[in-house]
């Protein structure tokens, strides 16, 4: 019979007494101490091969046992989901050449196994912090429970904003410690039931609350503005002895930080306290949350739906409770998406206002289009609270491409804004249309912008596919050559397939003279929409200059996993290097929703304009997106941030007018 079978596990010489040559196919499988095969799908594929290569008259074939690893066998949790692939160990004269084993792609399990069991190791510490109640799977909406086990005093601190916070503890109304136990306890929920944290130090964290708590009641002084207030950190920003992964399993374990990014250094010396890493997603480019460590995470107002990405690990935690400000990056939409989707506040500003340096990713070192790094928080007043403590400690001394410009915070306020603003609302950008929330949301903010008194003026779109065929260019510039490198023994995950099908230039890097060519096109694509920003001065009818464009986030709500189609409203910001501001406006209810009477030709209302578009308008349901935040965004011009958060204070304060205007006419 043409099937060889080994023992199991097979011996080293095996194969060679059997005979076993090129045009032998070899598959390699494995069983677990009972003897038993790792998963469904490995039992399928043996039975195809006794069933291929059973029969006298079949081709040759052999199954090789490499039994059970020593180290899995030593341990006590289930071993990896599934057997390496089944790959050819030669190449027949009869068929296409066959790839060579590899045994490292089958390691990405064991890592993620470790780092899993590292975690959970740390959570169990606590184990009286772990949800009482059982969660059926099919529970989607689990918003509420992280939060249901707190005491009233508790769940009061864990309302509270960052703001509130620490002028609470300063004022010692509440200890450092009471407030980070409280944040603890709801993070370790949090992430039993969205997958959201990937480092977790809470005694680390609670050691240095103890510190300060120490300092205040010796000292009568707090440490900084940010004393005893805990912040939650992306997973690719450094933190002193702790993982930086990234979403990499090639990087697990193997980039523990020797030093604090910039901005932790400084959240430290303002007092804040650190005690989580959360979740971001494989290759950073992506605006979902997954990887091969850690899996997918999920939103908690609805687990069938992603939280965003990049920071959809901070978005998840905050949206529950389990912190009160969050430190995220953008370089497409990852602060201002997932802030979106959970409703909370998020702010990207512009290249060189905040700290950048200390964070670890693919292409460190290419700067034709650069992120940036920002907060997400419960409140407006968090955003320039953050804003003002980054720049009280100067970070431009230690971080060279910084702008020396310290953080005007009266002008955050509202100085110097006029009484009337000019807001151009961008409702379609040419290419997708967005879901009728969304739009229902812009008519209400147009309509309450019109009643406060201020002029409204739509935004005429500019080249907004280009400017993604643009952008996707500067983000390959090696024409993927370092995401394949990083990749090639951790599968991507189905977004990261999805950006790296799109990979342009037939995925060969650019030429230096290219690259030129590029950053010329970078730079007439911002000279351009400058001066259709100025151009629309002659359409307000007070004859002023913009003040901001309000514009979706997103084209939907926050969408089921893996279906993210369009970055369009975020990442041409990101090509304009302007700053952009998130701020929800409620939640979608699908009972009673009605399509809201738009401006005539406001939105595309044909055949789907592209794929993308397609793909989007397929996916609305409103029973679907029912009780999901809806959010919009601001967008003003570049090094401008506290004007823009001045001029959403006078936007927020608009629509809680309108709004009150509307319930008292009911």
């Amino acid at each position: 019979m043409p099937l060889l079978e080994s023992q199991d596990p097979a011996a080293p010489a095996w194969a060679e007494a059997q005979s076993v040559t090129a045009d032998y196919l070899v598959f390699y499988s494995s069983r677990d101490a009972g003897g038993k095969l790792w998963c469904p799908d490995c039992v399928a594929v043996e039975e195809l091969v006794a069933k291929t290569f059973g029969p006298a008259e079949g081709p040759a074939g052999v199954v090789v046992y490499v039994g059970q690893r020593p180290e899995e066998a030593a341990r006590s949790h289930k071993p990896p989901d599934g057997d390496s692939d089944p790959i050819t160990a030669g190449d027949s004269p009869k068929a296409p050449p066959r790839r060579a084993p590899n045994p490292a792609m089958a390691q990405w399990r064991e890592i993620s196994s470790a780092k899993k069991t590292e975690r959970e190791q740390r959570l169990s510490a606590r184990q009286e912090w772990r949800l009482r109640a059982q969660v059926p799977p099919e529970l989607t909406d689990v918003s509420l429970l992280p939060t249901s086990q707190l005491s009233p005093r508790e769940r009061a601190i864990v309302h509270l904003d960052a703001t509130a916070l620490a002028d609470a503890i300063r004022r010692g109304r509440y200890t450092a410690v009471e407030v980070l136990t409280a944040f603890a306890q709801v993070a370790t929920i949090a992430q039993d039931l969205t997958n959201c944290l990937t480092e977790v130090f809470f005694e680390e964290g609670l050691a240095r609350a103890r510190e300060l708590d120490r300092h205040l009641a010796e000292t009568g002084n707090v440490v900084g503005p940010l004393h005893g207030v805990p912040v939650s950190i992306k997973d690719h920003i450094l933190v002193k002895g702790h993982d930086t992964a990234t979403g990499y399993a090639a990087w697990a374990f193997k980039t523990v930080a020797k030093k604090d990014a910039v901005v932790v250094d400084i959240l430290r010396k303002a007092g804040a306290v650190i005690y989580v890493k959360t979740a971001n997603p494989q290759t950073l480019l992506s605006l979902e949350t997954e990887n091969n460590i850690y899996g997918k995470t999920l939103n908690p107002h609805n687990r069938s739906l992603t939280p965003g990405g990049s920071s959809g690990g901070e978005s998840a935690l905050i949206a529950v409770h389990g912190s009160p400000l969050g430190i995220g990056t953008d370089i497409g939409g990852s602060i201002r998406i997932p802030a979106a989707y959970m409703g909370l506040y998020g702010l990207k500003g512009s290249v060189g206002r905040m700290p950048h340096a200390g964070l670890l990713g693919s292409h460190d070192g290419m700067d034709a289009i650069v992120g940036a790094l920002g907060p997400l928080a419960t409140s407006a007043r968090d955003l320039a609270l953050f804003c003002r403590v980054m720049l009280q400690y100067e970070p431009w001394l230690q971080e060279p491409p910084l702008f020396e410009i310290p953080w005007k915070q009266d002008v955050a306020d509202g100085a110097g804004l006029p009484e009337k603003l000019t807001i151009a609302v961008l409702w379609d950008d040419g290419v997708v249309t967005p879901h009728p929330p969304i739009l229902e949301a812009l008519k209400r903010t147009h309509d309450a912008l019109l009643a406060a008194g201020h002029d409204v003026i739509t935004w005429e779109p500019v080249d907004h596919q280009a400017a993604w065929d643009l952008i996707l260019k500067l983000y390959f510039l090696d024409g993927g050559e370092e995401y394949r490198q990083v990749l090639a023994d951790d599968p991507s995950v189905p977004m990261s397939e999805w950006i790296l099908d799109q990979v342009p230039n037939g995925g060969r890097p650019y030429t230096v003279a290219q690259v030129f060519k590029l950053n010329l096109e970078r730079e007439a694509f911002r000279a351009k929409v400058l001066a259709h920003w100025n151009a629309h001065k002659a359409r307000t009818p007070s004859g002023r200059h913009v003040d901001a464009v309000l514009s979706p986030v997103a084209p939907t709500l926050a969408p089921r996993h893996d279906m993210t189609r369009w970055w369009g409203y975020t990442s041409y910001w990101n090509l304009m290097d302007y700053p952009g501001v998130v701020f929800p406006t409620g939640r979608f209810r699908a009972e009673g929703f009605g399509y809201p009477p738009l401006p005539d030709g406001a939105v595309h209302v044909g055949d789907p304009r592209n794929e993308a578009e397609r793909v989007v308008r397929d996916e609305w349901d409103a029973a679907r997106y029912n009780n999901i935040p809806v959010s919009l965004q601001l967008v003003g011009k570049r090094l401008n941030e506290e004007r823009l958060l001045g001029v959403l204070g006078k936007v927020e304060e608009a629509l809680a007018r309108f709004q009150g205007q509307v319930n008292a006419s009911d």
